[in-house]
């Protein structure tokens, strides 16, 4: 866990973010609360339970950004899922245990990544040699195919003949020959033909359900089927660029111990894991309704065990959500929190509440954030060499529009900006590989001549923007 201060949390937070103060102190305060809790002995420690969050506001001001931004400040394993694709146990449907499931396997990618980026320095070395010992059979098999005068080189390695001491002085200056070539990178472009074993993962995107069996049990079926017939090896010729790193990445899996990796991240998961939970409104019951409301009340009472605590099987055992950090959101439009089921309400102590976007927060999300649209477009059409500008008078145009729109039809926050975005860079993106070298200013007068018509016009307006 980061320890890094609240006031440290909400600088990080206002890189990416415009405005939603209170949010982000409620935010980093339980961020820091986390930190604590694991300063403390083990006893006390194992009653300190994370203070849930659940954030109210209208779509498009900044609700999953923050949580999403939260979980990369703390390198957490983080999951966002929205509550309406779940149903009660026992329907049709994904149950929310599944949430913990997933959040696993985000966990086990996450730990596993950052060892293998621990041991790539070492991995490449032993892939350089590999490359090497390859490169000069390679060479070996050529050339005595030429002098035999065959066609097709024999694969005869240096370790089934017995070689004179002159023989393994030759092939030792060879090797010598081909490292030096490889440190400069001068054999590249050249082809090799190495191993490569297939990835059955692969093999399993398409498959989503059979009835009676939950897709965890037909990934673990799967598995045990191909793992019975071995690892599917073929060979393949590539360049020794894409070999360099076919190699390396393959030394770098046989360095991860993938038991301890399960093993950490599960941990992980257990002792900093989040879920943001969005659309939890959605789950709320409506008093028109009849029947069994499985995607509604059922889902918050199914969600409750899980977030006050409890024990998930998934495929590598066991995980505890004691300590998991859960973050709700939603509008809350036609209804209010306190329509929640009164237990799921308790589970969640701090309320955030996110405030509507104005014209100076729809400008300030176009200039200040280090990902802004701006910056965006900037880079995109920079790959074309065209050079793009934006005035403060054509963003101030542009945040205008954006706020009117969201008055006059439905508010969508800051995700109006990028239709308008889109809309105004239409021509300029289209023929931007025919304009290399031009540049472009995107001021009031451009703006306005780009979408001013769709703005005045109301029926254009809702269709279009």
């Amino acid at each position: 866990m980061t320890a890094l201060t609240p006031k440290q949390i909400v600088a990080k937070l206002d890189r990416y973010i415009i405005g939603q103060e209170a949010a982000k102190r409620t935010v980093a305060v339980a961020l820091r609360n986390r930190w604590r809790r694991q300063q403390l002995a083990d006893e006390l420690r194992a009653e300190v339970h994370p203070s849930n969050i659940l954030m109210i506001g209208p779509t498009g001001v900044g609700k999953t950004e923050i949580a999403r931004r939260v979980a990369k400040i703390v390198n957490a394993p983080f999951i966002k899922v929205e509550a309406t694709k779940f149903t009660e146990v026992g329907y049709v449907g994904r149950d929310v245990e599944s949430i913990v499931r997933d959040l696993v396997e985000v966990a086990i990618s996450l730990q596993h990544n950052e060892r293998l980026e621990a041991v790539r320095e070492q991995a490449a070395g032993v892939a350089a040699q590999r490359l090497v010992e390859l490169l000069v059979a390679q060479m070996d098999r050529k050339q005595s195919a030429e002098q035999n005068g065959q066609h097709e080189p024999q694969v005869v390695t240096a370790e089934a003949e017995v070689l004179t001491p002159a023989e393994k002085r030759r092939i030792t200056r060879r090797r010598k020959q081909v490292t030096e070539l490889l440190d400069r990178e001068a054999l590249d472009d050249e082809t090799v033909e190495i191993d490569v074993e297939s990835d059955y993962e692969g093999y399993m995107q398409p498959i989503e359900i059979i009835s009676g069996v939950s897709p965890e049990e037909l990934h673990d079926s799967v598995r045990e089927l191909i793992d019975a017939f071995g690892p599917r090896r073929q060979q393949r010729k590539v360049s020794v660029r894409e070999a360099r790193r076919i190699l390396t990445q393959q030394e770098a899996s046989r360095m991860v111990d993938m038991e301890s990796v399960v093993e950490a991240a599960i941990k992980r998961v257990e002792e900093s894991g989040v879920v943001f939970i969005d659309e939890i409104d959605k789950t709320i019951h409506s008093g028109g309704d009849y029947g069994p409301d499985v995607s509604g009340e059922g889902v918050q009472r199914d969600l409750l065990p899980i977030v006050e605590g409890s024990v998930v099987m998934t495929r590598y055992g066991p995980v505890r959500t004691d300590h998991v950090l859960f973050i709700a959101a939603g509008s809350f439009s036609s209804s209010r929190p306190s329509d929640l089921i009164p237990e799921l309400q308790g589970r969640f102590p701090l309320r955030a509440e996110l405030d509507s976007l104005d014209e100076d927060d729809m400008f300030a999300i176009l200039t200040v954030p280090e990902n802004s649209l701006t910056r965006q477009a900037t880079a995109l059409l920079a790959c074309d060499g065209v050079e793009l500008t934006f005035a403060e008078d054509g963003l101030r145009e542009i945040a205008a529009i954006a706020t009117e729109v969201n008055a006059r039809t439905e508010d969508i926050g800051a995700r109006r900006l990028q239709t308008i975005v889109e809309r105004v860079l239409e021509e300029i993106s289209f023929e931007a590989p025919e304009r290399q070298g031009d540049s472009f200013v995107i001021d009031a007068a451009y703006v306005t001549e780009k979408i001013g018509d769709i703005v005045s016009d109301d029926d254009l307006s809702n269709a279009i923007l």
